[in-house]
């Protein structure tokens, strides 16, 4: 399996903590020191007189000084467009560029992306999701000159000719060429058609939320665990403890024999195997549903006597390192074990009546609520989870396969289910509450879920009120130890399928809107164009250089990060990203500097605002990746297709995408596997969200197998992969013929 080259050439120099990513870091890109300042040679700017001088870039895509862009292009809502709104800008706002911004005034990045290029924007985004603006647009895209729109839609409709084949001009893009040639999964993931006289079509410019990384990781309180966990003696609850719930969840892991598995030492320098032996105690889930309900104080014992005896005393007395050290090695039954300890003690943990186990960001919120079925995946070992298109991977046979159609995707949410019975999923997520991680956090209620490190470790220093990495401490955990078969034969190992990629949104340019007119066309592609050059990379991640760190001497201070030099951030954008967001990144970079919109986002900056607690778990969970502990989808076709990652969109030609667009019962809107919330409620369907809930209830099928059938046989299942497969192969064959 290949390592991730960068970072661990960087292991084999320094660990020092400056280099290590927060779980997010964007390794792709090939300049050496961005600058925000610097125009680049080969993004030649607006308005060149046209003369010979050979000292003078040429200008490849050429258009009046002042030419307008009408565009309808925003994040997900209307804090999140170009423009400050009302409710953000108030009478007036100053940021620490200096400047006042009212509502209505084109935010920072806008305002710099305006000058550097010599262009006028008309702003003309409605504030919807990326979906409902195109959706808004559809019929009137004459109206406008680039818009947002998903992956899908935006591939979909440039089929239909509605939008510019970007591909046709890549040679008057120099920056975004070398990006896709640089990046050969970016290339298949945004390859429109890969037959006919439009093989190659690009239909939008990709958004990159970091790349190549993990993305979301297990996060939890590890003072609790130490609190349950470490120590000589035996634990004891001074102010008493509750019984666990009836057993029902049923082991996961073997009941005996041995197990080894890789980890990284305490050092963090090198890999070492530790062994799981279950002949030595048994599995800790069989042991305690033998016993059956018990006291919080029983369940937290018998916990500490199986780590002792299945490591051998590998933990010593810091047990709590199972679960949240660098070495950790900890699977599906033995967290189950440690939330039965968790819910039973609330009066240790929290000196009150109750304790939320497993909790998503927003319980009310489908958009949240289906991080829940990813984690399954993580920890049951069942791929498609959490795919970058619908919910599909690559086989080791080279085939694409759908993790709704296949049985072991519900097995693993029905053990899911088995957690709720026994309490150990929060109420609130079952109920469908309006409570978020802050709540979570705030009432001192929340022991883990699973989520972006970033925002939701900031709660350390604003729900926890925390600054430093003592006392109560909400991090990253490493990825779980689970069955996974690659092809190779089943094995127990960490991976993740939550690796950054192309996102599911972009922003394409619509035919009619800039039909017989090349201004607007060639200044929509110089603006795809310098997004993608090293110091466009850095205005859509940082903003203007107002808002970078300069020295004595007015130059860029500058920090390493993933091997590359990237700008420190100033101090008063650093206490700004608190005072306006709350410590949240890209709330504050998208609501008020206007960056991070689409394009490209350099984790750099986010790791900058990555609270201490933060950068300690996603250390450790990128020095596992980097030595190989954590394998993860490739971005390349692999060797072993079944770590290639999915691409984003596939180049389904017409007819394949009215066919599936036909299968209602698995559209991601209004079928049963919407990831999304209903226009009409606060919830979507899924129907994976509805097992962890409910179980099996019939409508879908009795269990598992039946409800897989179904999806397969009823509702199209079949159909719809074949059609993936049809556009999937060509895709591979295109692009093994460039």
């Amino acid at each position: 399996m290949k390592k991730r080259k960068l970072v661990a050439s960087l292991l084999a120099l320094t660990l020092a903590a400056s280099t290590i990513l927060a779980g997010c870091g964007d390794d792709s890109n090939d300049s050496s020191t961005p600058s925000a300042s610097t125009p680049s040679e080969s993004t030649p700017s607006a308005g060149n007189d046209g003369n010979d001088n050979v000292d003078e870039p040429v200008d490849l895509l050429p258009y009046a000084a002042g030419t307008v862009l009408r565009m309808a292009c925003g994040y997900n809502n209307d804090k999140t467009g170009m423009r400050f709104t009302a409710d953000l800008a108030g009478e007036g706002i100053t940021l620490a560029d200096g400047k006042t911004y009212n509502s209505g005034d084109f935010k920072p990045t806008w305002q710099a992306v305006q000058e550097i290029l010599g262009i006028t924007i008309e702003d003309f985004y409605q504030g919807k999701s990326a979906s409902n603006e195109y959706d808004y647009w559809d019929a009137q895209l004459d109206q406008i000159d680039m818009l947002s729109g998903t992956a899908s839609k935006l591939s979909e409709n440039g089929q239909k000719g509605k939008l510019v084949n970007i591909a046709q001009y890549l040679d008057q893009m120099p920056n975004f060429k070398a990006y896709l040639e640089a990046n050969p999964i970016v290339r298949l993931s945004i390859t429109g058609a890969a037959a006919g006289p439009n093989a190659g079509a690009i239909y939008f410019s990709p958004y990159f939320d970091g790349v190549d990384d993990i993305e979301r990781m297990p996060l939890m309180r590890t003072d609790w665990v130490e609190k349950l966990l470490n120590g000589e003696e035996e634990f004891t609850a001074e102010a008493g403890s509750k019984n666990t719930a009836s057993p029902v969840y049923q082991p996961y892991m073997p009941t005996s024999g041995k197990v080894v598995v890789d980890v990284v030492n305490t050092a963090g320098n090198a890999i070492e195997k530790v062994t799981k032996d279950y002949d030595a105690y048994g599995n800790i889930v069989a042991k305690m549903n033998e016993a059956g309900s018990m006291d919080g104080v029983t369940a937290v014992n018998m916990l500490r006597e199986y780590i002792d005896k299945t490591y051998n005393g590998y933990y010593g007395t810091e047990r709590a390192n199972l679960f949240v050290g660098q070495n950790a090695a900890w699977d599906a039954d033995e967290l189950v074990a440690l939330l039965r300890c968790v819910v039973a003690n609330p009066q240790t943990l929290n000196g009150t009546d109750s304790v939320q186990g497993l909790f998503s960001r927003e319980d009310k919120n489908n958009q949240r609520r289906v991080d829940m079925f990813r984690f399954a995946g993580s920890l049951f070992g069942v791929r498609g989870l959490e795919s970058r298109m619908d919910y599909l991977y690559v086989g080791n046979d080279g085939e694409l396969h759908d993790a709704r159609s296949e049985e072991a995707a519900y097995v693993a949410v029905s053990r899911m289910h088995d957690m709720v019975l026994e309490g150990l999923i929060s109420k609130a997520f079952v109920n469908q509450e309006d409570v978020k991680t802050q709540n979570y956090l705030e009432d001192d209620n929340g022991f883990m879920h699973y989520d972006y490190n970033q925002t939701q470790t900031a709660y350390n220093a604003t729900a926890l009120n925390k600054d430093g990495d003592e006392g109560e401490k909400y991090m990253a955990v490493m990825v779980p130890v689970a069955r996974w078969n690659d092809g190779t034969g089943e094995q127990f190992m960490r991976f993740t399928e939550s690796w950054r990629s192309v996102k599911t949104d972009g922003w394409g340019i619509s035919a009619d809107g800039v039909k017989g007119n090349d201004d607007k066309l060639n200044a929509c592609l110089k603006l795809i164009d310098f997004a993608y050059s090293p110091e466009g990379q850095v205005l859509m991640s940082y903003g203007p250089d107002e808002f970078i760190k300069h020295d004595a001497s007015g130059n860029i201070e500058y920090f390493t990060f993933n091997g590359e030099q990237w700008p420190v951030i100033a101090d008063a954008t650093y206490d700004e990203l608190w005072s306006l967001a709350n410590g949240n990144y890209t709330n504050y970079a998208r609501q008020y500097i206007g960056s991070t919109l689409s394009f490209v986002k350099s984790q750099a900056f986010e790791y900058q605002c990555t609270h201490v607690v933060g950068k300690q778990g996603a250390g450790y969970i990128s020095t596992a990746i980097a030595l190989g502990t954590i394998k993860h989808p490739e971005l390349e076709l692999a060797s072993n297709p079944w770590y290639t990652s999915v691409p984003t969109v596939l180049p389904q030609e017409v007819a394949e995408t009215n066919a599936i667009n036909e299968l209602t019962e698995l559209s991601a809107s209004a079928g049963n596997f919407s990831s999304s919330n209903a226009s009409d409620s606060n919830s979507g369907v899924n129907l994976f969200v509805d097992v962890i809930c409910n179980g099996f209830t019939g409508e879908a099928g009795a269990d598992a197998a039946a409800t897989a059938n179904k999806v397969l046989n009823d509702w199209g299942g079949s159909t719809y992969l074949a059609r993936r497969n049809d556009a999937w192969h060509r895709l591979v064959s295109f692009y093994n013929s460039l």
